[in-house]
């Protein structure tokens, strides 16, 4: 290992992840925004990263290598994915949660990574809304690990469940939702799946469109 610490490197490799995933891949801008998170990089840390194999640097744009965008893509599923867990199960506050994250993001092995994610129903964004990088779990038929949060189209008919959060691929659908009722804490029970899924909210009942039902996470509640 070089003399740049590994978390450093890490947190610098998210950094310039999240960076290109706003399509901006500027040193400077990098730098810039990085703040506490990752405090007082300069260029000889990002020469390290290229000297590691991680990063290319032209001129003043950085970006990673095959290799960096491996570990960039690790280090943002754990983190995003231990958001999901603090907020949504645990119901941390959201500054309580963001450090636990950043904490996690380098803690957690692959296969407790993988735990985490298929406990959650491999959720597909964090809570702000940013693309999780799927893991081989994602697409795993079977697992040891019984999911708490599952999408609503695996959800058992009949049963109540509470809504976790909801994914939606446009932005106004999350309005719609929210005037039918349909939003993160209301418990729904699923009574139909097909041709529409038909769910009951409290004393309304709702007729949703299977694309749209993908997009909702429920976990199921017991009944006393």
């Amino acid at each position: 290992m070089s003399a740049m610490e590994w978390r450093r490197a890490e947190e610098l490799l998210e950094a310039i992840f999240a960076e290109g995933e706003s399509g901006r891949s500027d040193v400077a801008q990098v730098v810039l925004r990085l703040g506490d998170h990752a405090p007082g990089p300069g260029a000889g840390d990002f020469r390290e990263l290229a000297a590691m194999g991680l990063v290319r640097i032209e001129g003043d744009r950085v970006t990673l290598t095959e290799a960096g965008d491996v570990r960039a893509r690790g280090v943002i599923r754990r983190h995003r994915l231990a958001e999901r867990l603090f907020r949504d199960l645990l119901d941390l506050s959201e500054g309580a949660a963001e450090n636990q994250a950043c904490e996690f993001e380098h803690i957690l092995s692959s296969e407790a990574t993988d735990s985490v994610c298929t406990l959650l129903g491999h959720p597909p964004t964090c809570p702000h809304g940013k693309s999780i990088p799927p893991g081989d779990c994602c697409g795993a038929f079977h697992s040891t690990v019984r999911p708490l949060v599952t999408g609503l189209p695996h959800f058992p008919l009949g049963e109540t469940g509470r809504i976790v959060f909801i994914a939606p691929k446009f932005h106004d659908r999350m309005d719609r939702l929210a005037a039918l009722g349909v939003v993160p804490g209301s418990e729904i029970r699923l009574h139909q799946r097909s041709p529409a899924f038909v769910l009951e909210i409290g004393e309304t009942t709702v007729a949703i469109d299977p694309e749209i039902a993908g997009e909702i996470f429920v976990k199921r509640v017991e009944k006393r």
